[in-house]
């Protein structure tokens, strides 16, 4: 496969000023990712900052809900509250032993923004982050934190005011203050080589979900199901997995109110190929080609784009790629709070939903593991006002 490629997926789509400063990012990625000296101190804080390794557990009250064995992979116990710390700590590193003095990045749910300036610090890098005035509003403690951390949270009112927006201003930013400042991706989208990069961070959930599973049961699982927009958790969770043929492999992204919503955020179902923000990706467009705005309740879901590698993965059958719509992730959610205890976020609920709403897929006799991303503190607002009201 061609290198920054996955099938007609991917590339380096951008203006030419920002060439130079990828060459670089890649070069300086296969340069130190390799060495024991980066591996022994991005493990290290992987494990005593964040908490790593994260549990499997068997959730026996949902399983006999579904009818099948079912393990959460608990990325919501990582220190922060969701994956994106691994990725968030990895880039870190490497920016500074690239010599930045500065990161910026983008975020919606907050969770990538928090675990970044949380990186930031740990790494002495100051922090600003990109964060469309949507979220800000539906996320306001995740910026409280992200504040309280020390890290300068910039509005983006352009476009809509939500991810979308968020990463086209991180990267006109970029351009103008690369020599001192690095871009910390969030997901894995943009152009090559952040899709191989961030991916390659967060692989470390499905080197655990492997060695765990095996240990528990005595083999692999039968199916893994991650959510996702951009990829990063479910690619995380993926990528020990791809060669393996006969485990299934879900995309569950989010439905919205509907399908037939104009702006449903479900690019498999209704987008096709196109370019967005650096790269050729699965998005959704009208007949013009112009990207469509998208709508979840779920602001980490809320992006137009699928990322080159899980894009490829979709379109040659390896993913099976779903949704679940709105209505059901809210249920989802009341659903593992009363059987397990635990209140997913909203995200990370479109999964439950989706096992909830297609347990004819899933034998009594299987074993599946859910990539349980992230806690849903940052949600409860909108959960409560959902149920109960204002």
């Amino acid at each position: 496969m061609k290198k920054g490629r996955f099938g007609k997926y991917g590339g380096q789509y951008v203006n030419e000023n920002l060439i130079p400063v990828l060459i670089e990012l890649e070069e300086a990625f296969e340069r130190y990712y390799p060495t024991p000296e980066f591996q022994e101190e991005f493990k290290g804080l992987l494990r005593d900052y964040g908490g790593r390794p994260t549990p499997l557990y068997y959730a026996k009250n949902f399983s006999k809900l579904v009818k099948c064995k079912v393990y959460l992979k608990r990325e919501d116990l990582l220190c922060g509250g969701s994956h994106k710390l691994n990725n968030a700590l990895g880039q870190a590193l490497l920016a500074k032993k690239m010599g930045k003095s500065r990161l910026i990045t983008e975020t919606a749910a907050g969770q990538h923004g928090l675990a970044t300036v949380m990186a930031g610090n740990i790494c002495g890098l100051e922090t600003e982050i990109f964060m469309g005035v949507k979220d800000m509003e539906r996320q306001a403690s995740n910026v409280k934190r992200m504040k309280l951390l020390g890290a300068k949270v910039t509005p983006v009112k352009s476009g809509t005011g939500v991810l979308k927006d968020t990463v086209s201003d991180t990267l006109r930013e970029w351009t103008t203050c690369s020599r001192t400042t690095y871009y910390l991706m969030g997901s894995t989208v943009g152009p090559h080589p952040f899709p191989e990069i961030v991916a390659t961070f967060q692989s470390v959930i499905g080197m655990e979900i492997k060695e765990q599973i095996l240990e528990k049961e005595g083999r692999l699982p039968d199916a893994i199901l991650a959510c996702g927009s951009g990829g990063s958790n479910a690619l995380g969770a993926f990528r020990s997995f791809i060669d393996n043929k006969g485990i299934r492999l879900y995309f569950v992204e989010g439905g919205g109110e509907s399908l037939s919503a104009d702006n449903s955020a479900a690019a498999f179902q209704l987008g096709k190929p196109g370019i967005l923000q650096g790269a050729l990706m699965q998005v959704l467009q009208d007949e013009h080609g112009q990207i469509k705005p998208s709508k979840t309740r779920a602001a980490g879901l809320n992006y137009p784009g699928r990322g080159p590698e899980i894009s490829y993965l979709c379109e040659i059958g390896r993913v099976k790629a779903c949704y679940a719509f709105d209505e059901e992730v809210f249920e989802a959610v009341k659903v593992m709070c009363r059987t397990e205890g635990l209140i997913p976020a909203l995200e990370t609920a479109h999964v439950i939903a989706y096992v909830l709403n297609h347990k004819e897929e899933f034998d009594k006799d299987e074993v599946i593991v859910l990539n349980y991303s992230g806690r849903g503190d940052k949600d409860l607002e909108t959960i409560t006002r959902y149920f109960y009201g204002s």
